[in-house]
């Protein structure tokens, strides 16, 4: 089959490799779409994830298909399902997953090589995070179950209240998708780089989008609009420590901060710790999603109330996947279903 391999910072390249073979308590599907995100694009810059890969490897992890091959020891799947499958799952026995807090698993099974005609669903995942998909619903837009997963566990480690101001710093896919599950609780102010992605924002419900580059006092801006005390909440969606350190700036007292996207490996920040203690301020760290959490998602995504087919800026063939990255470094597209499947 043809799939993407990662070698190394910005080298990736498409190479024919065996087709998968489904071992005990294993599937495997056609993938009929692929959805680039931003955890890729910085796994692709930098060549390699402290956690989830290490190259040379398979790579993407947002996928949905149709079952084309079944191990031994499956009997609740059948060839011709059509399925999304989450890229981890938790091994169900460790502390943290007897605390059901999944996410921190020690443990996780992680699966990548989405980015491929074909690919193995590992056993752990076939039992906890492999789900049907309803028969009208597009392989696109169920290939955003995992990021959405992601966001949804970040909505409910963010202590948000109705009426509530919830700031959201970056306007890439992750930020977005915190507009979509969000604006129609709270009041939405979404910071970004770009008009385009803003006016999306604005479709998916933001009350009011700024421009960072032509409005660059975020904090000033943002107490001007509450009183002078800043955001009930704060999510960062960039991965930039100096936009982390921007969000705590503009949090109130008594505030939530919730420090979401990933910054790279051995990175700092300064906190003010007057602030911290006598704004009895709240500083989330999230990361990834729970089996809860990707259901919640697929069940949204399927409602198709949402509409998340706007972060989709286009598709493309398997063959133009280096193309795309380049694409989304420069930021001319959000997010792109990578058609994989020949049939």
């Amino acid at each position: 089959m043809l799939a993407a391999l990662l070698y190394g910072q910005e080298d990736l390249r498409l190479e024919q490799v065996a087709d998968p073979t489904p071992a005990i308590g294993e599937v495997v599907i056609q993938v009929g779409a692929a959805t680039t995100c931003g955890t890729d694009l910085k796994v692709w810059r930098c060549g390699g994830h402290a956690k989830m890969l290490k190259p040379p490897t398979l790579f993407g992890h947002e996928a949905a298909g149709t079952i084309v091959a079944v191990g031994a020891g499956v009997s609740n799947w059948r060839v011709g399902d059509r399925v999304v499958a989450n890229n981890s799952a938790p091994c169900m026995k460790c502390f943290f997953c007897q605390r059901q807090e999944y996410s921190l698993c020690p443990n996780l099974t992680w699966n990548n090589g989405t980015f491929a005609e074909y690919l193995k669903i590992p056993a752990p995942i076939v039992q906890h995070n492999l789900l049907r998909l309803p028969e009208e619903l597009p392989f696109a837009l169920a290939a955003m179950t995992e990021p959405l997963a992601c966001v949804l566990h970040g909505v409910a480690r963010s202590h948000i209240k109705p009426k509530d101001k919830v700031v959201i710093l970056g306007d890439g896919a992750i930020g977005l998708m915190f507009v979509a599950a969000l604006a129609d609780t709270v009041e939405v102010l979404l910071w970004g780089g770009s008009d385009q992605r803003l006016e999306i924002g604005q479709k998916l419900g933001a009350a009011q989008t700024f421009n960072y580059h032509q409005i660059p006092d975020i904090p000033g801006v943002v107490k001007e609009l509450t009183q002078g005390w800043g955001a009930d909440v704060v999510i960062e969606a960039t991965g930039v420590p100096s936009v982390w350190e921007t969000a705590i700036a503009c949090a109130r007292p008594g505030a939530t901060v919730n420090l979401f996207g990933g910054c790279p490996r051995d990175t700092t920040i300064t906190v003010n710790t007057e602030q911290l203690h006598y704004s009895e301020l709240t500083l989330k760290g999230v990361f990834h999603n729970t089996p809860e959490y990707v259901r919640s998602a697929l069940s949204m995504i399927a409602s198709r109330k949402l509409p998340l087919e706007l972060l989709i800026s286009e598709k493309q063939p398997l063959k133009d996947l280096e193309q795309v990255f380049h694409d989304m470094k420069a930021r001319q597209v959000i997010k792109v279903a990578m058609v994989c499947s020949q049939d």
